[in-house]
């Protein structure tokens, strides 16, 4: 997720830019950049690091004349945080510049295809490609405007992107697929940008702009075309009254309720590029030379232990691949036994978490390959693993994780899917089965999730009062009832422990009381009989209940709360957000800080 801005007006464009970055570095701060034409020549001033770093490069170059400009804040996914790599990005000439928000998943054969044409590559990311087809495309008699649709038509993933030209100085360039980007309409100045926060200060007038949708706008006017077939299209101007930090936070109330809606997208980011569709197969070419691992050890902490817990269930069960999950901070103080043949695989949402780094460098030690699963390019994780698959969840400003795991979770998946086919494991009906699924999910959980968040408004007020909860699951639902008690525990402070559900005899029953409530995840799947067995006990304990279920099953509890099912272990993704949305609204209800719970971090960096 990075931050696009482009501004056609009256005033000096570059400071706009600037400070429409600044509103939102939220989605991006791995570096950032700017684009103007000024004096016959299309300037890029661009730096590593954070927004001020951009600042600082300013100060020596005079950027008061252009009235036109683009600018980018970068969250990276296709090469290092580096400042090649930072955008905006221009094609050979210089007479081309870009910003992309989003994934060009056939990069690469459009790459090669570009280079051997004769065009010179300056960055090792995939938005360059997109720059350098428009120019390649642009021949005598091809305007801009046609060029730019015939290109989109050529890339595959998703996109939010401006351009600007040149040639025409005062003109800007827009389109989008599946990444957000808005019009902002002004007076004498017109806006596109990511996110309203960009240009809240000038404008409260909003295009929205849907998939397949291109605009080209100058000062004084603007006009959206169908992106395929450029026939000009009829779109709203939108007045809205919402302050800057609503803003920022898409109109929600809080980031981590932003990032609990923003699930269905980060599955589509984390399916980019890595489905062969036509096959129905998984494509993680980062693993094709790496051998299958004897064994593999996950090493994680918090809520990425609990993820690396949940994908246990799928690497043994589809791979055949013997799993141990270990607790970061326990394993780098005992003296496991490595072998030469298995494998490490590091979860952590930051790429900085020192347990998990330092497991990772016990096992490096010991000659053990080490694959990361991270969300930050440019990490620790990702620079000191062999091999690094990256989650693409975007920045994630909430304390308590949300986004991040389903991303992780997904990754699992096609971790589980691919090595199963590798080693004939995994029967291919199954594989394409899934797979169906996991298209079919964003637009699910995009609809199930206004409805899941009313359920929870509904039981948090019933509940508020408890000061302990117990979560019970089994199997793959047990990872489960762990981060919903963690998320419990984190935001809300209501003590809550997650068991698996079988172990509530072996002790824990003994604490059942009205005041103690249980929140069980009764799945529809071969364990479903066991669980509610293990619910009469707690009912029969006096122990009011809170069942997660599947519709059509008629438990007898106090309260069920019912999802919609999905394929095989695919129902997580829609339990996942249920759990993450109770322990928001009991929080909310009980006047919490939701974002900065008290004596958390979001990165644990030290021990």
């Amino acid at each position: 997720m990075c931050g696009i801005i482009g501004y056609a007006g009256h005033r000096p464009a570059v400071p706009v830019i600037i400070e429409g970055l600044k509103r939102m570095e939220y989605r991006g701060y791995d570096s950032a950049g700017v684009a103007f034409a000024q004096q016959n020549e299309l300037q890029v001033i661009r730096a590593e690091g954070k927004l001020g770093e951009l600042e600082n490069r300013l100060n020596g170059h005079d950027v008061f004349h252009a009235t036109t400009a683009i600018g980018h804040t970068r969250w990276a996914t296709h090469g290092l945080p580096v400042e090649r790599n930072a955008h905006p990005h221009c094609d050979s000439s210089g007479c081309l510049a870009l910003v992309h928000n989003g994934i060009i998943e056939n990069y690469q054969s459009l790459r090669e295809m570009l280079k051997s044409k004769g065009r010179t590559f300056l960055s090792d990311t995939d938005s360059e490609v997109l720059v350098q087809l428009i120019a390649e495309l642009r021949t005598p008699g091809t305007s801009l405007r046609q060029a730019f649709s015939q290109a989109l038509s050529r890339v595959e993933g998703t996109y939010a992107v401006a351009l600007i030209d040149l040639d025409e100085p005062n003109r800007i360039w827009a389109a989008r697929k599946s990444s957000p980007l808005l019009l902002g309409v002004g007076v004498g100045e017109n806006f596109v940008a990511s996110d309203i926060p960009a240009f809240l200060g000038y404008t409260r007038d909003v295009v929205f702009l849907e998939d397949n949708e291109l605009v080209e706008l100058d000062p004084f006017a603007w006009q959206v075309f169908n992106a395929s077939t450029l026939e000009p299209l009829e779109k709203k101007v939108n007045h809205i009254t919402w302050d800057f930090q609503s803003a920022q936070k898409g109109g929600y109330r809080h980031f981590m309720l932003k990032e609990i809606f923003e699930q269905p997208t980060v599955i589509t980011n984390c399916l980019a590029g890595r489905l062969d569709l036509k096959n129905r197969t998984v494509s993680l070419p980062e693993l094709d030379a790496l051998e299958i691992p004897e064994q593999i050890q996950i090493v994680a902490c918090g809520t990425s232990y609990h993820a690396g817990l949940w994908g246990q269930h799928l690497l043994e069960s589809w791979a055949q691949i013997p799993v141990r999950v270990e607790i970061a901070s326990e394993f780098r103080y005992r003296n496991p036994i490595f072998k030469s043949e298995d494998m490490i695989l590091a979860i952590s949402q930051s790429g900085e978490t020192a347990d998990t780094l330092a497991s990772m460098r016990l096992a490096k030690e010991h000659g053990v390959k080490v694959l990361g699963l991270c969300n930050v390019v440019g990490s620790s994780v990702a620079r000191e693993a062999d091999t690094t698959i990256l989650t693409q969840a975007g920045p994630e400003i909430s304390v308590a994780s949300t986004k991040a795991m389903c991303s992780q979770l997904i990754l699992l998946t096609l971790l589980a899917l691919y090595w199963g086919r590798r080693k004939q494991t995994l029967p291919a009906n199954v594989e394409s089965s899934i797979i169906t699924g996991l298209l079919d999910l964003p637009q699910i959980l995009e609809a199930e999730l206004p409805l899941l968040r009313s359920r929870a408004q509904e039981l948090a007020p019933a509940y508020s009062t408890a000061r302990s909860f117990f979560y019970l699951g089994r199997g793959m639902s047990f990872p489960l009832a762990l981060e919903g008690a963690l998320k419990l525990k984190e935001i809300s402070y209501i003590h809550a422990e997650g068991y698996a559900a079988g172990e509530m005899k072996h002790g824990p029953i003994a604490l059942i009381e009205p005041e103690f409530p249980t929140f069980a995840l009764a799945l529809n799947d071969a364990l479903l009989p066991k669980t509610v067995s293990n619910l009469v006990e707690v009912q029969a304990r006096n122990g009011k209940v809170i069942a997660l279920c599947h519709s059509g099953f008629d438990l007898e509890v106090d309260h069920t709360w019912e999802i919609p099912n999905a394929q095989g272990p695919l129902s997580t993704f829609l339990a996942l957000p249920a759990l993450q949305l109770f322990a928001y609204e009991m929080a909310v209800y009980l006047g919490k800080d939701v974002d900065q719970p008290r004596n958390l971090a979001k990165s644990v960096t030290v021990e």
